[in-house]
C-alpha cells in the first residue's frame, strides 16, 4: 500500500487522491511533524493517533497500524510539498484549519516547540494554503484542548 502510494505521489502528473490516500498523506505529514525536532517521543504518537481517531473515527488500534504505516511513508518520502499538494486536493480550503490544528497539536505534544517544528510548520501552512492568523489561531485551540 506505502508504495502504491509513494509512487502515485511521485508521479510527474499526480492524479487526483481518494479519502483513503488523503488519509494515509495527513498521518504521514503528522509524523513528519513530530520527527522534524530529532525526538519522536511517545506523547507525540499518541497525539497523533487521538488526531487521526477524531478525524476519521478509527479505532484505537486502527489509529495506531495507521500512524504505522505513516511512519514507513515519512520515511520513504523525499518531501513534504507530496503530502500537502494531496491534502490540498482532497480537504476543502474550510477544512484545512483542522488539519492545522491537528498539526499543532502534535507540535505541541511534547510540551514544547522546537525551531525545527515552527520551519515545518510554517512551510506546511503556507502549502495548504493557511494562512499565519489562521495558523496562530489554531495553535491557540490546540494549546486550550491541551489544558
Amino acid at each position: 500500500m506505502v508504495s502504491g502510494f509513494l509512487r502515485r505521489l511521485l508521479a510527474p502528473a499526480p492524479a487526483p487522491v481518494g479519502h483513503k490516500d488523503a488519509t494515509l498523506a495527513l498521518a504521514a505529514l503528522l509524523v513528519r511533524v513530530a520527527r522534524s525536532d530529532g525526538d519522536y517521543a511517545a506523547a507525540e504518537k499518541t497525539r497523533i493517533d487521538r488526531v487521526m481517531m477524531a478525524r476519521e473515527g478509527l479505532s484505537e488500534s486502527g489509529a495506531a497500524a495507521l500512524r504505522q504505516e505513516a511512519e514507513v511513508l515519512e520515511a520513504e518520502a523525499p518531501d513534504t510539498v507530496r503530502f500537502t499538494r494531496a491534502l490540498k486536493e482532497a480537504v476543502p480550503p474550510e477544512e484545512r484549519l483542522g488539519l492545522v490544528e491537528g498539526l499543532w497539536s502534535v507540535v505541541l505534544a511534547d510540551g514544547g516547540r522546537d525551531a525545527s517544528e515552527d520551519r515545518l510548520m510554517r512551510l506546511v501552512v503556507s502549502l495548504l494554503g493557511v494562512t499565519d492568523v489562521e495558523s496562530g489561531i489554531a495553535r491557540q485551540r490546540a494549546l486550550r484542548a491541551e489544558n
